[in-house]
């Protein structure tokens, strides 16, 4: 037997093991498509991707939810990297100017008239200005929004005593309703967010009653109390996930509204009381050097507004983002969304 042949005998053959082959009607299942991933947590992952990819689409949208993540990581850490600089007085530095270094970096954005950075009492105020319009605006909202979903899914007297409540809270002007409350109790930031709490409720009530009522008549609704699924569950697993959005909306637009409140409040000197110091308390003992030291109410007037237009410019992108109708606007290129803009002017 020459070489050769012996080769042809004693080599294996080329495909390799004929185990490994796959078998005609069979498919080969690799290692990372063998167990896929629940249906849920999939699109639960998806929604937050395109959310985020939708987000950073829109340059402005973004700016003001970088600022808004600055403020709230400020009003968190800023306190403690400051210290005592909020209150301690320099003498040496009464009214300094801003944008100069020469007494440090505290005194960046100049010193008020007792020599205290103001820097540093920026960065205080703003955790109280926070704590107090968060609160509020939390407890308004989960307040009124499970009285508003229980009061328009089960109709009749429910919703009638609702909603005259809701008129009888409404009939006085918020602002004038806190400054009475305070004026008879003391002007304390518990006191304060209470009564922000308790004027902003119908807001939700309304929005939350409105949007339950129209979802007790769908056919999901009603298939689920076929089922025998009790009021309270067909609440918290068909209502509750799809009025969360717009209660979301009024909620970061409603907060602007809150925040403005506080400082109204302050101004008036019916909110936060010395030693604490706010955005508003700040603008308001700062009015009288207004001439001479402007940065004293500017600077805090600066940060109102800042975050105010950050909070309805993100509150304007939220609404569009979880409406199914209008969402598409977003995912369109700048050009396409201009033109599209454009297009409809003419049409006008």
């Amino acid at each position: 037997m020459s070489p050769m042949a012996h080769d042809r005998q004693g080599a294996p053959p080329t495909g390799g093991d004929p185990a490994a082959e796959p078998i005609p009607g069979q498919t080969r299942v690799r290692a990372d498509e063998a167990a896929p991933a629940p249906p849920q947590a999939t699109g639960r992952a998806a929604a937050r991707t395109s959310m985020w990819r939708l987000l950073l689409r829109d340059r402005v949208a973004t700016v003001a939810a970088g600022v808004l993540v600055l403020i709230a990581s400020t009003a968190v850490v800023g306190p403690w990297l400051v210290g005592d600089l909020a209150t301690e007085q320099n003498l040496d530095a009464v009214n300094t100017a801003p944008f100069h270094s020469e007494n440090g970096w505290a005194y960046i954005l100049g010193s008020d008239s007792l020599g205290r950075s103001m820097l540093a009492r920026l960065v205080v105020a703003t955790r109280t200005t926070i704590s107090v319009a968060v609160p509020a605006v939390l407890i308004s909202l989960f307040i009124g929004s499970v009285w508003g979903m229980w009061a328009g899914y089960h109709r009749r007297w429910r919703e009638t005593l609702s909603m005259r409540i809701a008129d009888i809270i409404l009939s006085f002007p918020s602002l004038l309703l806190a400054v009475v409350v305070l004026y008879v109790f003391s002007p304390s930031a518990a006191n304060i967010v209470a009564i922000l709490a308790i004027a902003r409720l119908p807001i939700y009530l309304r929005t939350a009653r409105a949007e339950s009522a129209e979802l007790q008549s769908r056919l999901f609704v009603d298939a689920a109390r076929t089922f025998g699924t009790r009021s309270g569950a067909v609440i918290r697993r068909h209502v509750l996930p799809t009025v969360l959005p717009t209660l979301l909306t009024v909620a970061t637009a409603d907060f602007c509204f809150v925040m403005l409140s506080e400082s109204s409040l302050s101004f008036l000197g019916i909110g936060i009381q010395p030693p604490d110091i706010s955005w508003g308390l700040m603008t308001a003992q700062g009015r009288q050097y207004l001439q001479t030291s402007w940065w004293m109410s500017i600077f805090p007037g600066l940060a109102i507004v800042i975050t105010t237009v950050s909070a309805s410019v993100l509150a304007a992108w939220f609404r569009i983002a979880t409406d199914p109708a209008q969402r598409w606007r977003l995912s369109l290129p700048r050009r396409k969304r201009s033109v599209r803009k454009a297009g409809q002017e003419v049409r006008r």
